[in-house]
This record gives C-alpha cells, structure tokens and sequence, in this order.
C-alpha cells in the first residue's frame, strides 16, 4: 500500500509538493523531488483522519537548499 505525503518546507512552512512513497517515511528517509535535488525528511507528522474518511494526512518536512 502507498502513502501520499506532502512535502513541506521548514524553511518557509509551505507546502513544496506531493510524494508517493512505497511505505511509511521516516525521520532520516533520503528522496528526491520533481526538481531533482536530494533531500532528506527532517521530520514526519501523520495526523488523523477526518471524520468518515479513511485517508490519513502525512506531512514530511524537508530542507531544500534554494
């Protein structure tokens, strides 16, 4: 089973993109982005899903260098 995360940026708190990852991330996962720099997940937050929904939100923070 898949986990759709979104990648969000510590530098700013925005979100940078979504990522498909193969199975849970973790603090230390190395990855690359759309732009094709390397970065490595800094920290990983799933949340809860909403109410009748099945989905869990998963953000992974990241520090790109731009």
């Amino acid at each position: 089973m898949s986990i759709k995360a979104t990648i969000m940026s510590t530098a700013t708190g925005k979100p940078i993109q979504t990522f498909l990852f193969g199975r849970r991330p973790y603090a230390g996962t190395d990855f690359t982005l759309e732009t094709g720099e390397r970065v490595t997940a800094q920290r990983v937050d799933i949340g809860k899903p909403a109410p009748g929904k099945f989905i869990t939100p998963v953000d992974v923070w990241v520090t790109p260098k731009d």
